[in-house]
């Protein structure tokens, strides 16, 4: 009896040990399984998303093992959100946080949620609470930072950036500042996407976070800081099309024509993948403009409209280009053309049509048909702008009065006189005290008298010139003459 009961106690402990060896050898082993658990279930999921009854056993099974297993739990439902199963990867999320025990699993089953609740665009709200939910779980997961970020980037970019400021501590290999500048270039916050990728050493920065850097320095016209970013990503990536892109738009900008077109060159052939924009061309012609290459300025413009015909101002700087060859007919056809493309064109656009025919007219030496043609044309639009724009009519009524001054070279007709003395009148009411707006007009007067043979109102004008400039070299010579 006594050995049966010894050899039944041995028997009981080998029974002890083995179990023991068996958990201890297992234990480790399904720890690390849970990894690869999920990974097989995530295949079995994908590979029959169009069949899910053929795996029901399956996910059962692996649902009936690692029941309070939130990792696992999450990692499923995370495959079935990968196959666009929503309601089953929210059942395994929910499951994960009811019935798991661990925190980072939870943390993982909320940041699916948030996922989840992310994909509708009226739960931005509700997706930032899961993630601030799995930060709860797991603040060592910067995942949940991350997507909290997202959500919120481009309605509060302040508040994403807060939230990534908190990683500095959790993960400070994590690009906090380079996230931050993507933030606020998505919220076209340019000046604070500058601000935060200033803090970043260049060779840190992805390829598109180089390009919205230097896009948004571009934007707020630094030229010289996007020329920087840009020229570092180009020597990077000679072929990158938006680094040519924006180094040739920087040094155009720059008026370095030079440099322009040798990076338009590497945009136009030289790039991969580049996608040629109607700004593209126009900035072209810009640099060719600048070059005093006119006429292939003109080819870059005219190619600008045929892809995009909206872009009214080439329009204008075809103008500019024919003008600047000599070509006035095509020059002043292309300005009409632009300023019939606008409801109502500004004084500005005015202005800018009668000088192209003043222009013209001083192009022509003999005072012919043509040269006083132009010059009417000038001159009815600057009677248009008096009578539209009264606050430009001081402005308009100088120009009228040049310009007829321009038709009567010798004053035998006086043509510029009622202007003058409009211009005198209006200068001395709306500016008083400026007197010197009246010199120009009190001494055309002046010699309009003289040519009058009228002496006395001559001399009277030319003692108006001397009360305001006492120096004025022809008041006083004409005052000599006439005493």
């Amino acid at each position: 009896m006594i050995v049966s009961k010894n050899i039944l106690i041995m028997k009981a402990i080998k029974y002890l040990l083995a179990g023991a060896l068996i958990s201890v050898v297992s234990a480790p082993s399904v720890a690390q399984d849970v990894k690869s658990q999920v990974e097989t279930i995530t295949k079995v999921v994908v590979d029959n998303k169009s069949n899910p009854a053929a795996i029901e056993d399956q996910v059962k099974d692996f649902v009936k093992e690692n029941k309070k297993n939130a990792e696992a739990l999450a990692g499923l439902g995370r495959a079935f959100l990968e196959i666009k199963d929503t309601a089953s990867a929210r059942e395994y999320a929910t499951m994960a946080l009811d019935r798991g025990k661990d925190n980072k699993g939870k943390a993982l089953a909320s940041i699916l949620l948030g996922d989840l609740a992310a994909l509708s665009s009226n739960e931005g709200g509700g997706a930032a609470s899961y993630y601030n939910q799995a930060i709860h779980f797991d603040p060592t997961n910067p995942t949940g930072y991350i997507k909290y970020a997202a959500v919120y980037r481009k309605v509060d970019p302040e508040g994403a950036v807060a939230k990534l400021e908190e990683l500095r501590s959790v993960d400070p290999s994590y690009p906090v500042d380079a996230e931050a500048a993507h933030f606020f270039y998505g919220a076209n916050k340019f000046d604070k996407a500058i601000e935060y990728y200033g803090k970043v050493d260049l060779n840190q920065l992805k390829e598109n976070y180089l390009t919205e850097y230097a896009t948004a320095a571009l934007l707020m016209a630094d030229s010289k800081k996007s020329l920087e970013v840009s020229l570092f990503g180009v020597n990077k990536n000679p072929r990158d099309a938006a680094m040519n892109r924006i180094t040739f738009y920087n040094y155009t900008d720059l008026k370095d024509y030079k440099n322009a077109l040798k990076y338009a060159d590497a945009l136009f052939n030289k790039s991969d993948s580049a996608k040629i924009s109607a700004r593209d061309h126009q900035y072209y012609g810009y640099a060719l403009m600048g070059d005093s290459a006119y006429d292939k300025a003109i080819e870059q413009f005219k190619s600008a409209l045929e892809l995009n015909a909206e872009l009214n101002d080439v329009r204008k700087q075809l103008s500019d280009a024919y003008i600047a060859k000599g070509d006035f007919t095509n020059g002043l056809a292309y300005y009409d053309e632009y300023l019939g493309k606008i409801e109502k064109p500004s004084v500005p656009d005015l202005d800018g049509l009668a000088q192209l025919y003043m222009q013209q007219a001083a192009s022509i030496d003999s005072l012919g048909t043509d040269k006083i043609n132009a010059f009417k044309k000038a001159d009815e639009i600057y009677g248009r702008i008096a009578t539209e724009s009264p606050s430009n009519k001081l402005y308009a009524t100088r120009m009228r009065a040049r310009i007829n001054s321009q038709l009567d070279p010798e004053t035998t007709q006086g043509l510029a006189k009622p202007y003058y003395e409009e211009y005198a009148q209006l200068a001395q009411t709306e500016h008083a005290d400026n007197p010197k707006l009246l010199i120009e007009p009190y001494l055309y007067l002046g010699y309009y008298y003289i040519v009058k043979e009228d002496n006395a109102n001559a001399k009277t004008y030319y003692e108006k010139v001397i009360a305001i400039d006492p120096q004025n070299p022809t008041a006083t010579q004409a005052l000599s003459v006439l005493k």
